[in-house]
């Protein structure tokens, strides 16, 4: 190995531990709560029940500029095969989900039930619907039971605010997958989280009620009026 080898691996030696020290002490916080109030942080969500005592918890929110109805159709239709997750789809099909993000809210996937189940890729873990209050909470369970995922709906004069929280758990693993999880896994579940979020408001507002409904999603747009005569 060269001088000028060891050299650059010395400081990507010296980065990597700088940024295991800096991460759960300065950014932390920041990447597990991104956009979320300190009482959002805290408030209670239905579901949260499910899992007590997560290993790892996220609670990230955004503001749109529509009303829970306009938001509630694009959350019901997530999942793979169905809506997509309004982030990434390149990344998330590296990892075999089958995610196409929709531009249109899409009747067919529309009818979703508590009890009802929704495939995670063709290998993830199923996520099973276990609380479904509509415009207000939507909250799924992976069959092996360590991680549920909840997304809240809280009018807020003309807008609202649209929490998503995370509750994972990890009680097997080794401290080498903790430090992964920590080091990898949070920070990069906040670019992809942050893209879905900013995702679902663009979606909304733009047919949000009072909005004109674009050409391209006009089928989808006549079937919701109609639904809603």
């Amino acid at each position: 190995m060269s001088s000028r080898t060891r050299r650059v691996a010395g400081a990507g030696a010296l980065a990597a531990g700088l940024a295991a020290v800096a991460y759960p002490v300065l950014l932390r916080r920041w990447c597990m709560t991104w956009g979320a109030t300190p009482a959002e942080v805290t408030r209670e969500i239905p579901g949260d029940e499910l899992m007590p005592k997560p290993d790892m918890l996220a609670t990230r929110a955004i503001t749109v500029d529509a009303p829970p109805g306009a938001i509630w159709p694009w959350l019901v239709q997530m999942g793979s095969g169905r809506g997509g997750a309004y982030t990434y789809d390149w990344i998330e099909n590296l990892f075999g989900l089958d995610m196409h993000s929709a531009t249109e809210i899409l009747p067919q996937f529309q009818d979703l039930e508590v009890g009802d189940t929704l495939p995670l890729g063709s290998n993830g873990p199923r996520m099973r619907v276990e609380v479904l209050e509509p415009e207000r909470v939507l909250a799924v369970r992976s069959e092996d039971r360590r991680w549920v995922w909840a997304f809240a709906l809280y009018p807020q004069g003309g807008t609202t605010r649209l929490v998503s929280r995370n509750r994972i758990a990890a009680p097997d693993a080794s401290p080498v997958t903790r430090l992964v999880n920590l080091l990898v896994l949070e920070p990069g579940s906040l670019v992809m989280e942050r893209k879905m979020l900013l995702g679902i408001k663009q979606r909304a507002e733009r047919l949000s009620p009072g909005r004109p409904w674009p050409s391209s999603v006009g089928v989808a747009a006549s079937d919701r009026r109609g639904a809603a005569d």
